[in-house]
């Protein structure tokens, strides 16, 4: 099981913050973007101190306190939880990819088609 699928929502709303401040953050940017939630300040640096046990995120020492960013990008994130995705349904992996294609947006085909052309 991927990190990403054992996140709770509020984990996710911080990774969330992580992902869109795109640089190394405190806990005190992070429970100021989560400001309309009305968390207290240590239920933040709980989840994020929970994020980095789980290496989703990562921690570096700025003087007395620390400063937080996602090990890996939205992106990655996401193509780990279709793969995760795919290989629960191993015996029915083409039909899967058939049903998800045959749901996609137009947009969705067009990079998809982008992507196995850059492949070939």
């Amino acid at each position: 099981m991927s990190p990403r699928s054992r996140m709770g929502e509020l984990e996710q709303a911080v990774l969330e913050v992580l992902w869109e401040v795109e640089s190394p953050a405190s806990g005190r940017e992070v429970h100021g973007r989560l400001a309309g939630r009305d968390l207290a300040y240590t239920t933040v640096t709980t989840v994020l101190d929970r994020l980095v046990r789980k290496d989703v995120v990562v921690r570096e020492r700025d003087g007395r306190a620390f400063r937080y960013a996602p090990r890996r990008t939205r992106a990655a994130m996401t193509a780990e939880l279709m793969h995760e995705a795919l290989e629960a349904t191993a015996a029915d992996r083409e039909q899967a990819l058939v049903s998800f294609v045959g749901e996609a947006s137009a947009e969705d085909l067009a990079a998809l088609r982008r992507a196995l052309d850059d492949l070939s």
